[in-house]
């Protein structure tokens, strides 16, 4: 599946897998209305949408058209900062729960590993290739046999959200990754993003672990 249409069939699973917690938190207009505007801008989004290549993080980048539609889409409809905060993490759990917790689980170790062997490979294309201006920039490094670090240095994910005046949504949707770590039962760290104004994103990845996941938590660190 082209990155292209990863992107297009991410929306529309997260917009089916959110619609009935949308309209418990807001109602049915509201949800009718979310929809119908989000739905045009991420048809104008996607339309304009990059393929970035086989960059490791082509599948992160497919998030993207559909993390600003709705953030811009939240922020059109008058939903505060927090609110569109929480609003666009509960989405993105809606989605990742799509798959059973226990094959989460299961597969939690294939994609760290996944990770160690592409990221090694990226670095590799740094070196030699031009990147396309979307993708991310990585140094990586073995601690030992269990642990690694990748610290991100350059974000095509900031890079996008800039073009289209949605970086408002960070650096609260950066906590994903602690989510996702929790869930997969992966252990996660991280002290700082380039999302919240520093120099890099310092992340710390462990074979097996455990990471708390509490969204208010999460928001307040902004880490």
């Amino acid at each position: 599946m082209k990155v292209k249409q990863t992107a297009v069939f991410l929306y529309k699973l997260t917009m089916k897998r959110s619609r009935s917690m949308i309209k418990k938190r807001y109602g049915k207009d509201f949800w009718i209305g979310f929809k119908e505007i989000s739905d045009g801008r991420f048809h104008k989004l996607i339309n304009e949408y990059e393929d970035i290549g086989t960059s490791m993080f082509a599948f992160n980048y497919a998030y993207a058209p559909g993390y600003v539609a709705w953030y811009k889409t939240m922020e059109e409809l008058g939903l505060h900062a927090h609110e569109r905060d929480v609003l666009m993490l509960l989405m993105n759990e809606k989605m990742l729960l799509t798959v059973p917790r226990p094959l989460l689980h299961m597969v939690g170790k294939s994609y760290m590993n996944g990770m160690r062997k592409n990221s090694r490979e990226h670095i590799r294309r740094q070196k030699n290739e031009q990147l396309h201006e979307f993708d991310w920039t990585v140094d990586y490094q073995d601690v030992d046999e269990e642990r690694f670090t990748i610290k991100i240095t350059d974000c095509g994910f900031i890079k996008y959200a800039k073009k289209y005046n949605a970086t408002g949504m960070l650096p609260a949707i950066c906590q994903v990754d602690y989510m996702i770590a929790h869930y997969m039962h992966v252990g996660f760290s991280r002290t700082q993003t380039l999302g919240a104004g520093c120099s890099c994103c310092d992340g710390c990845y462990a074979m097996h672990g455990e990471c708390s996941w509490n969204i208010e938590q999460r928001l307040q660190e902004r880490r």
